[in-house]
Protein backbone atom coordinates (compact mmCIF):
# COMPACT_ATOMS: atom_id res chain seq x y z
CA UNK A 1 0.00 0.00 0.00
CA UNK A 2 2.55 2.12 0.75
CA UNK A 3 4.26 1.26 -2.77
CA UNK A 4 1.01 2.53 -4.67
CA UNK A 5 1.12 5.90 -2.13
CA UNK A 6 4.70 6.42 -2.97
CA UNK A 7 4.37 6.07 -7.02
CA UNK A 8 1.32 8.29 -7.18
CA UNK A 9 3.02 11.21 -5.38
CA UNK A 10 5.89 10.57 -7.01
CA UNK A 11 3.77 10.39 -10.49
CA UNK A 12 1.91 13.78 -9.08
CA UNK A 13 5.43 15.68 -8.61
CA UNK A 14 6.31 14.49 -12.11
CA UNK A 15 2.91 15.27 -13.90
CA UNK A 16 3.75 19.00 -12.05
CA UNK A 17 7.04 19.26 -13.40
CA UNK A 18 5.46 18.38 -17.02
CA UNK A 19 3.31 20.62 -17.08
CA UNK A 20 5.61 23.54 -16.05
CA UNK A 21 7.85 22.58 -18.50
CA UNK A 22 5.09 22.25 -21.55
CA UNK A 23 3.87 26.20 -19.97
CA UNK A 24 7.75 27.45 -19.72
CA UNK A 25 8.20 26.08 -23.36
CA UNK A 26 4.96 27.59 -24.94
CA UNK A 27 5.91 30.93 -23.43
CA UNK A 28 9.33 30.93 -24.77
CA UNK A 29 7.83 30.15 -28.60
CA UNK A 30 5.18 32.62 -28.02
CA UNK A 31 7.58 35.68 -26.80
CA UNK A 32 10.18 34.95 -28.84
CA UNK A 33 7.57 34.90 -31.88
CA UNK A 34 6.17 38.13 -30.28
CA UNK A 35 9.77 39.61 -30.23
CA UNK A 36 10.18 39.28 -34.03
CA UNK A 37 7.27 40.81 -35.17
CA UNK A 38 8.08 43.69 -32.36
CA UNK A 39 11.25 44.03 -33.82
CA UNK A 40 10.08 44.00 -37.56
CA UNK A 41 6.97 46.76 -36.43
CA UNK A 42 9.48 49.02 -35.03
CA UNK A 43 12.21 48.78 -38.05
CA UNK A 44 9.96 49.44 -40.69
CA UNK A 45 8.12 52.10 -38.78
CA UNK A 46 11.98 53.88 -37.75
CA UNK A 47 13.15 53.00 -41.56
CA UNK A 48 10.00 55.29 -42.97
CA UNK A 49 10.49 57.71 -40.36
CA UNK A 50 14.24 58.33 -40.95
CA UNK A 51 13.65 58.05 -44.86
CA UNK A 52 11.05 61.24 -44.50
CA UNK A 53 12.80 63.36 -41.87
CA UNK A 54 15.40 63.06 -43.74
CA UNK A 55 14.19 64.95 -46.72
CA UNK A 56 12.82 67.66 -45.40
CA UNK A 57 13.41 70.71 -47.38
CA UNK A 58 13.87 68.68 -50.80
CA UNK A 59 12.51 69.05 -54.05
CA UNK A 60 13.47 67.85 -57.33
CA UNK A 61 12.95 71.29 -58.41
CA UNK A 62 15.02 73.10 -56.03
CA UNK A 63 13.55 76.74 -56.90
CA UNK A 64 10.35 75.70 -55.35
CA UNK A 65 11.74 75.40 -51.72
CA UNK A 66 14.11 78.59 -52.32
CA UNK A 67 14.99 78.27 -48.19
CA UNK A 68 15.13 75.09 -46.95
CA UNK A 69 15.68 76.26 -43.63
CA UNK A 70 11.63 77.38 -43.99
CA UNK A 71 10.65 73.99 -44.75
CA UNK A 72 9.27 73.26 -41.14
CA UNK A 73 5.76 74.69 -40.96
CA UNK A 74 5.09 73.28 -37.42
CA UNK A 75 6.78 71.34 -34.90
CA UNK A 76 5.93 69.93 -31.28
CA UNK A 77 6.69 67.51 -28.92
CA UNK A 78 4.46 64.82 -30.74
CA UNK A 79 3.61 65.79 -34.35
CA UNK A 80 5.35 67.84 -36.74
CA UNK A 81 4.64 69.17 -40.17
CA UNK A 82 7.33 70.10 -42.88
CA UNK A 83 7.80 70.58 -46.85
CA UNK A 84 9.27 67.90 -48.98
CA UNK A 85 9.11 66.27 -52.41
CA UNK A 86 7.70 63.12 -51.12
CA UNK A 87 7.71 60.99 -54.67
CA UNK A 88 10.75 63.19 -56.34
CA UNK A 89 8.45 64.44 -58.91
CA UNK A 90 9.24 68.02 -58.10
CA UNK A 91 6.55 69.54 -56.80
CA UNK A 92 6.15 70.47 -52.87
CA UNK A 93 4.21 68.16 -50.64
CA UNK A 94 3.33 68.66 -47.42
CA UNK A 95 3.82 65.90 -44.97
CA UNK A 96 2.58 65.56 -41.24
CA UNK A 97 3.55 62.98 -38.37
CA UNK A 98 1.19 63.04 -35.73
CA UNK A 99 0.51 60.62 -32.84
CA UNK A 100 -3.06 59.82 -32.30
CA UNK A 101 -4.45 59.88 -28.37
CA UNK A 102 -5.09 56.29 -27.19
CA UNK A 103 -8.67 56.46 -27.21
CA UNK A 104 -8.86 56.13 -31.14
CA UNK A 105 -7.08 52.21 -31.10
CA UNK A 106 -9.97 50.49 -28.91
CA UNK A 107 -9.56 47.51 -31.13
CA UNK A 108 -6.29 45.94 -29.39
CA UNK A 109 -5.99 45.01 -25.37
CA UNK A 110 -3.03 47.27 -25.06
CA UNK A 111 -4.14 50.29 -23.25
CA UNK A 112 -0.92 52.07 -24.77
CA UNK A 113 -1.05 51.58 -28.57
CA UNK A 114 -1.87 54.57 -30.70
CA UNK A 115 -1.91 55.29 -34.26
CA UNK A 116 0.80 57.02 -35.63
CA UNK A 117 -0.43 58.99 -38.45
CA UNK A 118 1.40 59.79 -42.19
CA UNK A 119 -0.40 62.76 -43.60
CA UNK A 120 0.18 63.82 -46.45
CA UNK A 121 -0.58 66.72 -48.38
CA UNK A 122 -3.78 66.77 -45.77
CA UNK A 123 -4.84 63.18 -46.51
CA UNK A 124 -5.69 60.93 -43.95
CA UNK A 125 -4.28 57.39 -44.84
CA UNK A 126 -5.70 54.59 -44.00
CA UNK A 127 -5.33 53.17 -40.42
CA UNK A 128 -2.31 51.00 -39.57
CA UNK A 129 -1.63 49.77 -35.83
CA UNK A 130 2.12 48.52 -35.54
CA UNK A 131 1.93 49.18 -31.81
CA UNK A 132 3.37 52.29 -31.75
CA UNK A 133 3.05 53.55 -27.72
CA UNK A 134 5.90 56.53 -28.11
CA UNK A 135 6.63 58.94 -30.61
CA UNK A 136 8.49 61.96 -28.88
CA UNK A 137 9.95 64.71 -31.00
CA UNK A 138 13.19 66.46 -29.24
CA UNK A 139 14.43 69.79 -31.40
CA UNK A 140 17.63 71.40 -31.18
CA UNK A 141 19.14 74.58 -32.62
CA UNK A 142 22.80 75.21 -34.86
CA UNK A 143 24.51 75.25 -31.27
CA UNK A 144 23.55 72.05 -29.59
CA UNK A 145 20.51 73.67 -27.25
CA UNK A 146 17.14 71.90 -26.77
CA UNK A 147 14.37 74.33 -28.22
CA UNK A 148 11.22 74.60 -26.08
CA UNK A 149 8.26 72.99 -27.42
CA UNK A 150 6.20 74.04 -29.01
CA UNK A 151 8.45 75.52 -31.71
CA UNK A 152 7.45 78.99 -32.10
CA UNK A 153 10.37 79.78 -34.71
CA UNK A 154 10.94 76.88 -36.51
CA UNK A 155 13.51 78.07 -38.54
CA UNK A 156 15.78 77.79 -36.09
CA UNK A 157 15.46 73.68 -36.14
CA UNK A 158 18.76 72.27 -37.14
CA UNK A 159 18.57 68.58 -35.74
CA UNK A 160 15.73 66.63 -34.44
CA UNK A 161 16.03 64.25 -31.91
CA UNK A 162 13.34 61.18 -32.26
CA UNK A 163 12.08 58.85 -29.71
CA UNK A 164 9.74 55.70 -30.61
CA UNK A 165 8.44 53.08 -28.78
CA UNK A 166 6.19 49.97 -29.73
CA UNK A 167 4.46 47.38 -27.78
CA UNK A 168 3.20 44.13 -28.58
CA UNK A 169 -0.94 44.76 -29.07
CA UNK A 170 -1.58 41.77 -27.81
CA UNK A 171 -0.29 40.29 -24.36
CA UNK A 172 0.97 37.40 -22.97
CA UNK A 173 0.47 36.64 -19.00
CA UNK A 174 -0.71 40.37 -18.91
CA UNK A 175 2.60 41.08 -19.99
CA UNK A 176 3.68 43.33 -23.34
CA UNK A 177 6.91 43.18 -24.80
CA UNK A 178 8.35 46.39 -25.91
CA UNK A 179 11.01 47.69 -28.00
CA UNK A 180 12.59 51.42 -27.99
CA UNK A 181 14.24 53.39 -30.85
CA UNK A 182 16.17 56.74 -30.70
CA UNK A 183 17.67 58.74 -33.17
CA UNK A 184 19.90 60.72 -31.84
CA UNK A 185 19.86 64.54 -33.28
CA UNK A 186 18.86 63.14 -36.64
CA UNK A 187 20.09 66.60 -39.34
CA UNK A 188 18.16 66.72 -42.48
CA UNK A 189 20.77 67.82 -45.22
CA UNK A 190 18.88 70.73 -46.43
CA UNK A 191 18.18 72.07 -43.59
CA UNK A 192 22.29 72.97 -43.17
CA UNK A 193 21.32 75.10 -46.16
CA UNK A 194 21.12 78.38 -44.63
Amino acid sequence: MLDILGSIAIGGVLLIILWRLDDAATQNVINNGQEVVLQQNLTTVATIIEHDFRKIGYCANWNKIPDPSMSIVQADSNSIKFLTDDNNDGNVDTLRYLLGPTSELTSTPNPNDRFLYRILNGVKPQEANLGVTQFTLVYHDAFGNVISSPVSNPGTIATIEINLSVEDSYAYDQKYSQAFWRQIKLAAKNLQNR
